[in-house]
């Protein structure tokens, strides 16, 4: 019964692996943000609402996936397996 959960959490450990690297490969540097800060261009309608963007949520699925990685990282080198 242990060797199925440790297949099933593998899988999904590689799973987001993949994921949040596709995610991360996403996302914008913060070189671009900076320089539209530089020109003004965080006064804009997405400078303010960065959160309700495609940015603010590849930044929350980044930070909700790299936890998932943490914990599954410690659950898989736990001794139980």
């Amino acid at each position: 019964m242990l060797k199925v959960i440790h297949g099933i959490l593998l899988i999904a450990y590689i799973i987001v692996c993949v994921v949040l690297t596709v995610i991360v490969l996403m996302q914008e540097g913060k070189q671009a943000g900076l320089t539209g800060a530089i020109s003004g261009a965080a006064e804009s309608y997405w400078g303010k609402n960065k959160g309700r963007s495609m940015e603010g949520g590849l930044t929350l699925a980044t930070k909700i996936l790299g936890v998932l990685f943490v914990v599954l990282s410690v659950i898989l080198n736990m001794s139980i397996f």
